[in-house]
């Protein structure tokens, strides 16, 4: 498949849902549309039951009013890629075209092919080692690099895994992983090397946009040893680039139990200490929300004032609207690897998010409780 997600093709799939979705579902940014709840990829075994269980629900997912696809090489050993590609493939049967739909992954973390092999150190010296796409000091925590050759490599593999020539966005996977092990001033020197490649791949139109996927690193209070300053990302991308960069996007954990994003004035900007929400919108970054339900924790048992102040059927619903609604946050990631969990969180693309009153009066009541 060619081509990647364009501003008409959004719209026009947008408009497909025109008597169904609730305005505030689709927000524009960086030229796109884009649905509030996106399809994840991450758990599930690596067998083929599970991957045909997430290429269903990526179809359903999209023909309910989700067209951002998330994924990553080293989910389920490479099989979630696989899965994204199936759907695809099964899409464009169904009428929908690429151009359609924000295809995102990430790269960074070493992975088995399909499965974990019975030798997985002969694995890695064999793919990696003795073809010198990674060399000594390469990789951080026994399980990252983003040296260039590296992340080239991954690149391809993704490409050929999802079956598009074109992925929308590509994160650097966790980076801050290797700050326990790398100086910082190395750290940027390696994250400044990784920028100047995928702009070569966004000019070569292997990638649209690039960013960082994270867990803790724009969470964290700014003397934690993985804190990362979004300000000093964006320079890095901007030293490469100028003001034209494609580091356009970051993914982060945000949520009913994670409210750092909004909550924690840990970026210094202009002089200001402000939330992750703030910063990025000054700076032009699209942030999307990982873990929207902490992997199932949150969609039970939330205390009572979140069902007083949001409404809803059930607590599931409760804790995507809460994210899907959070200022600043465009896309609400929530895993979804069977056709019932799509029909249950996509009841809310007919829902309004939250108004900022509401979400105001929710974080009132939540001090309270």
């Amino acid at each position: 498949m060619t081509a990647f997600a364009t501003s008409d093709s959004t719209t026009k799939y947008a408009a497909r849902f025109a008597s169904r979705a609730a305005a505030g579902h689709f927000r524009e940014q960086q030229g796109l549309l884009l649905s509030s709840i996106g399809t994840g990829t991450y758990l599930g075994e690596p067998d083929a039951r599970t991957d045909q269980s997430y290429t269903d629900a990526i179809v359903a997912a999209v023909e309910a009013g989700a067209n951002v696809i998330d994924s990553a090489i080293n989910y389920r050993f490479q099989r979630s890629e696989r899965s994204v590609r199936s759907a695809l493939e099964e899409l464009a049967r169904r009428g929908f075209t690429r151009e359609e739909l924000v295809i995102c992954t990430k790269g960074g973390f070493l992975t088995p092919d399909g499965d974990m092999p019975a030798d997985a150190s002969e694995y890695f010296n064999r793919e990696y080692v003795t073809t010198e796409i990674l060399r000594e000091g390469d990789v951080a925590a026994g399980c990252h690099a983003m040296a260039p050759r590296f992340i080239a490599d991954q690149l391809e593999r993704s490409r050929r895994n999802l079956g598009v020539e074109t992925i929308d966005v590509y994160y650097l996977h966790n980076p801050e992983t290797q700050l326990g092990e790398v100086p910082r001033e190395m750290f940027n020197s390696r994250v400044r090397a990784a920028f100047e490649f995928l702009e070569s791949a966004v000019a070569a139109a292997k990638i649209h946009f690039y960013g960082m996927a994270t867990w803790n690193a724009f969470r964290q209070g700014e003397n934690e040893q993985d804190f990362l300053s979004l300000a000093a990302m964006e320079s890095l991308a901007r030293d490469v680039a100028g003001g034209s960069h494609h580091f356009r996007f970051v993914q982060l954990p945000c949520n009913l139990g994670m409210t750092e994003a909004l909550t924690r004035p840990n970026q210094s900007l202009d002089g200001t200490r402000v939330p992750m929400v703030e910063a990025a919108n000054k700076l032009g970054i699209t942030l999307v929300a990982s873990a929207a339900m902490l992997q199932g924790k949150l969609s039970r048992g939330l205390p009572p004032f979140v069902a007083t102040a949001l409404g809803l059927q059930n607590d599931a619903e409760r804790a995507l609207q809460f994210v899907r609604s959070t200022p600043g946050v465009t896309t609400a990631l929530v895993g979804m690897s069977r056709v019932e969990h799509v029909r249950a969180n996509l009841s809310l693309v007919g829902v309004a998010p939250a108004s900022r009153d509401e979400f105001s009066r929710l974080f009132e009541r939540g001090k309270k409780a």
